[in-house]
């Protein structure tokens, strides 16, 4: 069976341009353990549910283990906006790694699921 390509389905990318050297790059797994970058500098995120108020709230912790600030809402995109912005206007660089910042994407998008549907979350 051939694969699938943004070029066999051109009204996908409709009044895009394709460049010339595009290729396909099949992902490999993902391994928690192996592929773990720990951000030796910057800070670490604490993330938990409030059932009481409906709320997420995101802890930011330092490599001393102290909570500097923690961030509440609703929408996983709202909170994450608030402390990469947050972060970037003070110029705190509480986060050094991309890998990071889609970390904590994730994490909190689990929670709002989580938060929806009245089940536990638990923080990989």
């Amino acid at each position: 069976m051939e694969m699938q390509t943004i070029k066999a389905h051109p009204a996908w990318v409709k009044d895009k341009k394709i460049a010339d050297d595009f290729a396909i790059y099949e992902v490999p797994r993902w391994d928690d353990i192996k592929d773990f970058i720990f951000d030796k500098e910057g800070c670490y995120v604490l993330i938990k549910i409030y059932r009481e108020s409906h709320d997420i709230g995101v802890a930011i912790c330092n490599q001393q283990h102290v909570i500097l600030k923690e961030f509440r809402g609703r929408r996983a995109q709202d909170i994450y906006s608030a402390i990469f912005t947050y972060d970037r206007e003070h110029k705190l660089g509480w986060f050094n790694i991309v890998d990071h910042a889609a970390y904590i994407g994730k994490e909190l998008k689990k929670a709002e699921i989580c938060l929806a549907l009245g089940s536990d979350y638990y923080q990989e």
